[in-house]
């Protein structure tokens, strides 16, 4: 690693304290999964209290949609598909999806 361009150093050491970390803050994954977890139960989804990464959605018909989340990776499933199909372009709407 070489300090940047135009960077003037007057003491000649090649030492420099970075203010934050190179990629993004260590928070950011963090603060996303926040803005997720507030998105997903905007939704109506519950978050289960044994595993936070995991949140279902139930209807009155004994339909499930089952929603987890690994890291920057989202798996969706179950028999509840309107509210599966729904989801999806919810989710395309609001966030980045591949």
């Amino acid at each position: 690693m070489e300090p940047p361009p135009g960077f003037e150093n007057k003491f000649g050491l090649k030492v420099c304290r970075l203010e934050k970390a190179l990629y993004g803050l260590k928070q950011s994954p963090r603060a996303w999964f926040d803005r997720f977890t507030k998105f997903i139960k905007k939704q109506g989804f519950n978050q289960a209290q044994a595993d936070h990464t995991l949140f279902m959605k139930f209807s009155g018909k004994g339909e499930i949609a089952i929603l987890i989340v690994y890291v920057d990776d989202i798996i969706l499933t179950g028999n509840y598909h309107t509210e599966t199909k729904r989801l999806k372009d919810k989710l395309a709407h609001e966030f980045e999806i591949k």
